[in-house]
């Protein structure tokens, strides 16, 4: 082909389509492919790197501490939560619809990983997402509150169309952490934007958190009305190694032993009475 396609790309401002046109018309030309397909394929080649390239900037935009997705994520430490239990967090129905969910579990379960998958998945269909730290974020709304930029720092976290508060309850907040937390939570109510939260505490042990039982009750009726609270459990992922250490075992009593095996109490067969506290 002797046309120079490189001023017409550029103009069409077709970066990709320009650096690999001629590689594919050689290929085109040495497989007799029609003119469909080389147009086709040279396009598809388009699309597929533009979606890179903004995937690659959303993700940046995040704020991820790390990336995770679904597929890393593994199922079979707990007992309930299954891949078809999240199926429906993973469509874009959880964010159009403005749909939530609520990852409760110990620390070490995994749930900031869950958190990252589906807000990524959710990128990988098109949509932004924003991470933010729960204790920083209401940290940072209560200095604009002082400082007169609520408005605008507030828009922040209502804009993406997916927002990830992670690590509700781990920290002590200000005395006016409901407060900021319920503007967030409200205005993206209202704008039906999906929100997912990781959290050590139970939704209903939110209000001493939050230093306002009332306020904290409205905040997860609010999350909850198009949302789910999903509990994962299972060993923590950061210490399960520790389970087949047999030097680490041999120093544990029995009641350690069953926090680092992830073995619940119930399967933990009680001492006669006679040799209680005879142990060691």
């Amino acid at each position: 082909m002797s046309t120079d396609l490189d001023p017409i790309l550029k103009r069409l401002h077709l970066a990709n389509a320009r650096r690999v046109w001629r590689d594919m018309v050689r290929r085109a030309e040495a497989e007799q492919w029609t003119h469909e397909q080389l147009l086709t394929t040279l396009f598809g080649e388009e699309i597929a790197h533009r979606r890179g390239t903004r995937l690659q900037r959303a993700v940046r935009a995040a704020r991820f501490p790390f990336l995770r997705t679904i597929e890393e994520f593994d199922f079979s430490y707990q007992s309930t939560l299954r891949l078809t239990t999240i199926g429906s967090l993973c469509s874009p129905d959880f964010v159009t619809e403005g749909q939530s969910v609520v990852l409760h579990g110990k620390t070490g379960r995994g749930k900031t990983h869950l958190a990252i998958a589906l807000a990524y998945r959710a990128m990988q269909l098109g949509f932004e997402a924003l991470f933010a730290n729960c204790a920083e974020m209401i940290d940072e709304l209560s200095r604009a509150s002082r400082d007169g930029t609520f408005r605008d720092t507030l828009a922040r976290y209502v804009k993406p169309h997916v927002l990830v508060v992670d690590e509700v309850g781990y920290l002590t907040y200000g005395s006016d952490a409901a407060n900021v937390l319920f503007h967030v939570v409200n205005e993206r109510h209202i704008r039906r934007r999906s929100m997912i939260f990781t959290t050590n505490k139970h939704p209903k042990r939110w209000g001493p958190v939050l230093h306002d039982d009332d306020l904290a009750e409205v905040i997860v009726d609010r999350v909850l009305e198009r949302g789910r609270l999903l509990r994962l459990d299972g060993p923590s992922m950061r210490t399960k190694h520790l389970a087949d250490d047999p030097t680490l075992n041999d120093d544990l009593d029995d009641t350690e032993r069953l926090r680092f095996s992830g073995t619940s109490g119930s399967d933990f067969t009680e001492l006669p009475t006679g040799t209680r506290g005879k142990l060691g």
